[in-house]
């Protein structure tokens, strides 16, 4: 992977994992926690996918390896739901 295919990689990661930080509603953090939280959610997502015999949906091919888009913002979503839940204020 070239430095290039490995800042647009972060770049995507980045923009699922805000998009499933806003669609849970439960934003903490900033870009960095963006990224993370994007690659979390393609690793669950993708994992939900084959336990449930889901297709993969809008794959992204970059630097010869697949992120799936689809499956990164669901797991987002799955994975800050459950941090939330985990971390609430009482």
């Amino acid at each position: 992977m070239t430095i290039l295919e490995i800042i647009l990689l972060l770049f995507i990661a980045g923009v699922c994992g805000s998009i499933g930080q806003s669609i849970a509603g439960y934003t903490r953090g900033g870009c960095v926690v963006s990224i993370v939280v994007g690659f979390i959610g393609a690793m669950l997502g993708s994992w939900l996918s084959v336990q449930l015999g889901m297709p993969e949906l809008l794959n992204v091919e970059i630097g010869g390896n697949q992120f799936p888009i689809i499956w990164s913002i669901l797991g987002s979503i799955v994975f800050v739901a459950l941090v939330g839940l985990v971390t609430r204020r009482r």
